[in-house]
């Protein structure tokens, strides 16, 4: 790997490594806003949202819906830890759009759900949306 065009990303979700590979940029939803990491980046430890992560590979492009987490940054390697990680290519725009569903209808019922409850669902709500955008975004690419 030559140090200075390249990174190795590390995607990971609780379920399993989602990617790992060498690659030349990566943008990221951090609560902060989006952040784009090229070779050599400064450190940093940051959370990150719901997104859009974009990897960049020579002219390969790879979107990929993420959720919560936290991404490490080094100068030649970055780490990210998130509930979610799918590729636009591999999301199911029907399955999304009942999770959707499903949210909101919860969400209706407000009353009925204690705070903690109340959170989870929202977080549901947000990935769904996230991965209907990035699916939506990317349709005509697959």
């Amino acid at each position: 790997m030559d140090g200075t065009s390249k990174f190795l990303l590390q995607l990971v979700t609780p379920e399993k490594k989602s990617f790992d590979d060498v690659v030349d940029q990566v943008t990221i939803p951090t609560i902060e806003g989006n952040i784009t990491v090229l070779p050599n980046h400064m450190s940093l430890v940051t959370s990150i949202k719901p997104g859009e992560l974009i990897v960049k590979q020579g002219s390969k492009e790879t979107n990929i819906a993420s959720g919560f987490g936290f991404a490490q940054i080094t100068g030649q390697q970055v780490s990210i830890l998130t509930d979610l990680a799918e590729e636009a290519e591999n999301i199911s725009e029907k399955e999304a759009e009942e999770a959707r569903r499903r949210a909101e209808d919860t969400l209706k019922e407000k009353e009925r759900l204690s705070s903690e409850e109340y959170a989870a669902v929202a977080a549901a709500l947000e990935k769904s949306l996230v991965r209907l955008r990035v699916k939506r975004r990317h349709r005509l690419k697959v």
